[in-house]
């Protein structure tokens, strides 16, 4: 997986839903989504992006929502 592209996929779903007003519902959605249609591999190698330099290639609302789905100690 090129994590360059997973961040940059990670970021246009960020981009839709950042709009939305509520915030904490917005980084819910990018989080249900990811699970929803990204393959494991595909979370697995982007939370891998959290802790490097890479992270702060994310918009602030994937970020958050990496951190969650990392945090929920379920399988990514």
């Amino acid at each position: 997986m090129n994590r360059e592209h997973l961040i940059k996929m990670a970021n246009q779903i960020g981009g839709f839903f950042e709009a939305m007003p509520d915030q904490a519902q917005a980084v819910t959605d990018v989080a249900n989504h990811m699970k929803r249609t990204w393959e494991p591999r595909m979370r697995v190698e982007i939370l891998k992006a959290l802790g490097t330099a890479d992270e702060a290639k994310l918009k602030p609302v994937v970020r958050a929502a990496l951190i969650g789905l990392s945090s929920s100690g379920k399988p990514a």
